[in-house]
């Protein structure tokens, strides 16, 4: 993936709400947050204004205009620019279209977990398990609702949201049961290494 001159998804974000009208920054941050931009995106707010400063210091945006109501805070209305439009179109057809890896943390704590036991690994899959299986619940619930008031094309973050979640809580509950029946291969053998370094579990 090509590296751009303003990398991260927040600032996709900004450009794809800027793309539906001109607005100052607390109206893209307010409704951002109403459709869970924050939890399909990651979005960091404490750089959000440094993410829509770097965005105009590209040209990617522009200011419009300038005011201020009452005793609030001076707000600059942004639009998005001719480059602006490109820029946000092209990396949407590379996050669409372009197979990246992903190092999701959870697979982190997998590539190494061999140093905690079995019976412990065992606790916290179920600890994220149950975790899983309520995120699920919530998803499915929120889906059935909005599918009510919101066309299902704006909505497909969010079954890809669920159907990674149950993808992953089917292999959770699949590699429980293996380490809880004993038929993991070489779980004896972690048993052992453990034992012999004076770590129970």
């Amino acid at each position: 993936m090509k590296r751009r001159k303003v990398g991260n998804l927040l600032a996709l974000a900004i450009l794809s709400t800027l793309n539906e009208r001109p607005m100052h920054p607390y109206e893209m941050a307010s409704i951002l947050k109403s459709r869970g931009k924050d939890r399909d995106m990651g979005i960091k707010w404490g750089s959000f204004y440094t993410v829509v400063g770097n965005l105009r210091k590209h040209a990617f945006i522009e200011a419009v205009q300038s005011g201020r109501e009452g005793a609030r805070p001076e707000r600059t209305v942004y639009r998005i620019t001719d480059a602006g439009r490109d820029e946000m179109l092209d990396w949407l057809r590379e996050l669409l279209g372009e197979l990246a890896p992903e190092e999701p943390k959870f697979v982190a704590g997998l590539s190494v977990l061999g140093w905690l036991g079995p019976d412990e690994v065992i606790a916290l899959f179920r600890t994220r398990l149950a975790a899983l299986d309520e995120d699920i619940a919530a998803t499915r619930a929120e889906l059935a609702r909005l599918i009510e008031e919101i066309p299902r094309l704006v909505l497909l973050e969010l079954e890809y949201h669920l159907a990674i979640r149950v993808a992953e809580a089917e292999w959770v509950r699949s590699i429980l049961g293996e380490l809880t029946s004993g038929a993991m291969p070489g779980l004896a053998e972690w048993r052992a290494l453990l034992a012999e370094r004076g770590t129970t579990g």
